[in-house]
């Protein structure tokens, strides 16, 4: 199903079909006496006595011709709460699977007039589906007319469409399966964001060697495909202040390597490289709000597959900040292209802070599931700041600890580090230990695990299943709150 949303200016009138309205939590309808017909408000409160008014959406057949969907709003309701009301508002959209509808905004108690763009904005976040490679697609489409004087005003429009096309972007770009988005093809496409102002560097295999970014070209040397690093700058602010930096992990599938991964589920590695399209995401919807702020995404494109020329357990490889690492183990790669994509990035850029995104560890599902990423930080403001935005957002982040003590399982015999930790646990810290030790100049910095995050088989309150997009709207209220 396909939702559109349109702001219009016309004048309601009872004689208007589909309509969406809303009621206060008890479902008091008083004051929808001027927006309905006698006879609907008749038989809206004689079948109020007989529903089941726990729910917070009722739907009404007024005739063959005529629904009315009543949305409570009760009177505690959040922003998430109501992006949630939305999505279930969806799921009765997608049954009925009427075309047109009008949203009365004015039966909406002014106090909650901003509640209307959250509403919408979960409509639209739950609509996304990824049928691109399906014969027979969805072939219904849904107009939203919003009429009244409670609409979100002309700035919050555009942010939230904004938003909905980041967040719907990264769920594409995770969605596509391996054999289409390959490092070659991705870097095509970051590269024709260009046309909504971001200023795009691609560095392939060939430069990326000039620079020494030797651990990140380790990982894609198996692959017939090329490897690349590409940034994607947005100057919102046109002076010359640090920009605020975000760093993707991004495999574009994920075999292991030379210490391949078994079979069964091996086709989920597709996700692989979630963190760069949620950076990418991000990025668009920056440019496209016009956000008024200086930032930089940077994500490291690779192939992770066996060959002959394929990097082998027991490799060491020198990063582009000088550090030696031996590679115990292929099938922990993302830490590899982070680590080079990291130092560039504070290097080059000198930004504010750096959050990375990658789905990093299995670890990190065994410690948190699929309902917080996992959070690691050098710096207690940044990372309250996630957290904050993470619950404002419903995208939510738990902190996990950093210490020396779990640095040194890092250390190798042969080299500055090693890839992985052959002691045992703390997989998910251990990792995030390596990262940091890329961060060379003390630049506050966070890392978000979003293993668990980033793909839902069953669905979610604001997805319908598959890819998420998780990280888009976090990092957009984090920019939004903090940093505009």
């Amino acid at each position: 199903m396909n939702i559109k949303i349109y702001y219009k200016k016309q004048t309601f009138t009872k004689s208007i079909g589909n309509l969406i309205l809303f009621a206060d939590e008890k479902f008091n309808i008083n004051g929808l006496k001027k927006h309905i017909s006698n006879s609907e408000y008749s038989y809206i409160s004689d079948l109020l006595k007989k529903k089941d008014t726990k729910k917070r959406i009722i739907t009404f057949d007024i005739s063959s011709k005529k629904k009315i969907i009543l949305v409570s709003i009760k009177k505690d309701i959040t922003n998430t709460d109501a992006e949630n009301l939305g999505a279930k508002c969806y799921d009765i959209l997608n049954e009925l699977k009427e075309t047109d509808y009008t949203v009365n905004s004015d039966t909406i108690q002014k106090k909650f007039k901003n509640i209307i763009g959250y509403f919408l904005h979960g409509i639209k976040l739950k609509s996304y589906k990824f049928e691109k490679y399906k014969t027979k697609k969805s072939e219904i489409n849904i107009s939203l007319n919003i009429i009244g004087k409670n609409i979100p005003n002309s700035k919050d429009q555009l942010k939230f469409s904004s938003i909905e096309e980041g967040t719907f972007y990264t769920r594409d770009l995770v969605s596509e399966p391996g054999n289409v988005l390959h490092p070659d093809e991705y870097a095509k496409r970051i590269k024709s964001l260009s046309k909504y102002g971001l200023k795009i560097k691609i560095y392939n295999d060939k430069e990326l060697k000039k620079l020494g970014m030797n651990t990140l070209l380790g990982v894609g040397q198996g692959s017939i495909r090329g490897s690349y690093l590409v940034t994607m700058e947005w100057n919102g602010l046109k002076n010359k202040s640090k920009p605020l930096g975000f760093v993707g992990k991004g495999v574009c599938f994920d075999t292991g390597g030379i210490s391949l991964k078994p079979a069964k589920f091996m086709e989920d590695m597709t996700y692989d490289m979630a963190g760069s399209a949620v950076v990418v995401g991000l990025m668009k919807s920056l440019a496209l709000r016009k956000a008024k702020v200086n930032a930089v995404g940077v994500v490291g494109l690779v192939e992770n597959m066996p060959g002959g020329n394929a990097q082998r357990p027991g490799d060491i490889v020198k990063s582009y900040s000088g550090q030696t690492i031996e590679v115990l183990n292929t099938d922990a790669e993302g830490r590899l292209v982070l680590a080079d994509a990291l130092t560039y990035t504070e290097e080059k850029f000198k930004p504010k802070f750096i959050v990375d995104l990658a789905t990093l560890t299995g670890a990190i599902i065994v410690s948190l599931g699929s309902e917080y990423a996992g959070l690691f930080s050098n710096n207690d403001k940044l990372s309250n700041q996630i957290v904050k935005a993470g619950l404002s957002v419903d995208e939510k982040v738990w902190r996990m600890p950093l210490h020396k003590n779990y640095d040194k399982l890092m250390n190798s015999k042969n080299a500055d580090m090693q890839n992985i930790n052959y002691v045992g646990g703390a997989g998910s810290t251990t990792a995030a230990q390596f990262l940091q030790r890329f961060i060379m100049n003390k630049t506050p910095w966070a890392h978000l695990d979003i293993a668990g995050m980033a793909f839902s088989k069953y669905g979610g309150a604001l997805n319908s299943g598959g890819a998420t997009g998780y990280g888009v709207r976090l990092l957009n209220e984090l920019i939004e709150k903090n940093y505009e």
